[in-house]
């Protein structure tokens, strides 16, 4: 780690009408001073480094312009939005992001005034900026919204729904297109090779007298290009580009790390735009931090690193990540399958799936940020008869949940649901913490659902998924490493409905789904010590539930306590369903169920996160002695 670096003119601003008071020359110095800031944070805090260091002109230049917060920016995604941060009054709290207590990694309503509309998921930015422009007209919050948008998450259909909305609006409105070629994956599909073809220059065809000489204004690989685009666009109906079609004024694209034009463009765009208008700003993810530039993902997500040397420092583990060996394990599946097929939305590093496609690239999709699209086209390939794995967030799968249930589970087609990040996932919090897939996916008809306890478990369900054509499966699986347990040379396909029992005990059962029982392992072993050791039980299916495993540790003790690492509604609200029908709660059985609580937990580490939920050994260990009435010191509280 080195010093902070020396800001005198940042040190200048403490909001963005600070900058306002300073020059054009001077404004760049506030550039180059807060990307030097961003580095050195990011250094210490970990996060989401080069969507930030992209944008640190056209941070600069939008709040220099604009009157923030009465206008509203809003950031698609939010990764970015690290040196808005420290314009916007967090600078002395920029070194807490993504910790307990800290600032959110991401744009949030309750942490400042400058962020008025919260993302951490995509393409959400244009809907929200034309919600703003439209309460405005009708007397709400005045004052203008601004879209920042990158290329990859254009590729999401949301975009495209606001953007022809908009369109149809006519509200005068800014969209800044962020167009870096380089989302979190190379950006696929249509829309990619269409912006790529305008880096070859489509013409300013709007605000002439901004853009006089603009070719010249251009990076000097991009200034032949457009020239010949120029020439070739004569002879085409004016007005013939995508945005404009869909009623916007297109303006670019300009260098969005040159101030001397981003400055004049905003001030003339702010003057005169009546309508919706597209600024179409060309950037380098990573822009002026050598190791995030030379990284395969621009320094998208690091960790604590050493800023000379860009070196990331994270904790040496043992035991594999869930991910990897989801990975791992799909690719020797499909080894032996050759009607296996990947699909992933944007996220082939985040899911693992960049190992399958390594292998199988012709058996690999990357669909872009379009989860609705991610499982139709599943349905799709699994009805032609493949073996779709369609692996997605517990929270990207939210956004697809109409498709799961039209596409999928009504027409029973097998396609296997690889749920990754399932339960709470630490530094980005409550936006990525995968807390309902089990109760919007166990209550469809026709739907497994599985949760590994392990990863070893984890190698089983993959083989699992892949043996069962009956219908629509889903597995879930947390973001992290493994507990270190003993791995199988490969998968064995488990029995559909089956559980287990994992140690014999006497008076409480505890029925654990998911990773849980590592947690519920360890408080056995205090609850040991005090002679009250419960059986242990890894249920393994939310759906269909094991009903003679339920029912006989219902009959053979006095309690029974479900584990789960989800929100209410979930495998927990199953089996008392189950045993409600079955009369069990007639003859007196002791029930309890561990959810995830009823609110939204904010960024800490996971284990905190699960303190906080009430769902760590310790609190585990509390539930079984509040459920048998021993009252022990201490025992019943709750972190």
């Amino acid at each position: 780690m080195t010093d902070r670096p020396k800001t005198p003119m940042l040190d200048r601003v403490h909001v963005p009408s600070d900058l306002k008071a300073l020059s054009d020359r001077e404004l760049r110095q506030v550039a180059d001073e807060l990307r030097a800031e961003t580095i050195s944070a990011v250094s210490v805090t970990g996060g989401h480094l080069g969507a930030g260091l992209g944008v640190v002109e056209l941070t600069v230049a939008i709040h220099a312009v604009f009157d923030t917060p009465r206008d509203k920016l809003i950031w698609d995604v939010g990764h970015q939005c690290y040196p808005h941060k420290i314009l916007t009054g967090r600078r002395e709290r920029i070194r807490t992001l993504r910790m307990k207590d800290g600032l959110s990694g991401f744009t949030k309503r309750s942490e400042s005034a400058f962020d008025p509309f919260g993302a951490a998921h995509s393409s959400t930015s244009i809907s929200a900026a034309l919600g703003f422009a439209a309460a405005r007209d009708l007397g709400g919050d005045g004052g203008d919204a601004i879209a920042v948008i990158g290329d990859g998450a254009m590729s999401a259909g949301m975009a495209y729904e606001a953007m022809n909305n908009a369109g149809h609006l006519k509200k005068r409105l800014f969209v800044v297109l962020n167009d870096n070629e380089m989302s979190i994956a190379p950006p696929v599909g249509a829309m990619s090779a269409y912006l790529t073809r305008l880096y070859a220059g489509a013409p300013f065809q709007e605000l002439k007298a901004v853009a006089k000489g603009a070719v010249s204004l251009l990076p000097e690989p991009l200034q032949e290009g457009a020239r010949r685009a120029k020439e070739m666009l004569k002879g085409m109906a004016v007005g013939g580009t995508l945005f404009e079609e869909l009623g916007f004024s297109y303006v670019g694209p300009i260098d969005g790390h040159d101030l001397d034009q981003l400055l004049p463009l905003l001030r003339a765009v702010k003057a005169r735009a009546t309508g919706p208008m597209l600024i179409h700003v060309i950037t380098r993810k990573g822009k002026g931090y050598a190791p995030a530039e030379r990284a395969a993902d621009k320094g998208h997500a690091t960790a604590k690193f050493d800023v000379v040397t860009g070196a990331q420092v994270k904790a040496a583990s043992n035991a594999p990540s869930y991910t990897k060996v989801f990975a791992q394990s799909l690719v020797r599946e499909a080894e032996a399958d050759s009607r296996i097929v990947a699909v992933t939305a944007a996220m082939p590093d985040g899911t693992g799936l960049n190992l399958f496609a390594e292998r199988f690239p012709r058996r690999c999709f990357d669909v872009g940020i379009a989860e609705q699209h991610a499982v139709t086209f599943s349905a799709g390939m699994a009805a032609g008869g493949m073996k779709p794995f369609c692996a997605l967030y517990s929270t990207f799968l939210q956004r697809g949940y109409d498709q799961v249930v039209h596409d999928v589970a009504i027409q029973r087609l097998p396609v296997r649901f690889a749920v990754d990040r399932a339960g709470l996932v630490g530094a980005d919090g409550a936006t990525h913490a995968g807390a309902f897939d089990v109760a919007f996916l166990a209550n469809l008809p026709g739907f497994v659902v599985m949760a590994a306890a392990d990863e070893a478990e984890l190698v089983h369900m993959v083989a699992t998924a892949a043996a069962h054509d009956a219908g629509p499966i889903a597995f879930r699986y947390p973001r992290g490493d493994g507990t270190g347990v003993e791995m199988p040379e490969r998968g064995v396909p488990l029995e559909i409905g089956r559980g287990r029992i994992v140690a014999e005990g006497g008076r409480v059962a505890i029925l654990s789904f998911g990773t849980r029982l590592a947690e519920v392992m360890m408080a056995r072993e205090a609850l040991a010590a005090r002679g009250l050791a419960p059986t242990v039980a890894d249920a393994r299916f939310a759906k269909p539930l094991d009903r003679e495993l339920i029912l006989r540790l219902a009959a053979e003790h006095e309690a029974l306590i479900c584990v789960e690492e989800g929100a209410v509604g979930g495998f927990g609200s199953h089996v008392a369903q189950l045993l409600a029908e079955e009369g069990v709660f007639d003859r007196g059985l002791k029930f309890r169920s561990m959810v995830l609580p009823d609110s939204f937990i904010d960024q800490m580490s996971p284990e905190d996160m699960y303190a906080v939920a009430g769902m760590n050994a310790p609190q585990i260990e509390a539930k079984v002695l509040d459920v048998l009435g021993v009252a022990v010191a201490g025992a019943r509280s709750r972190a």
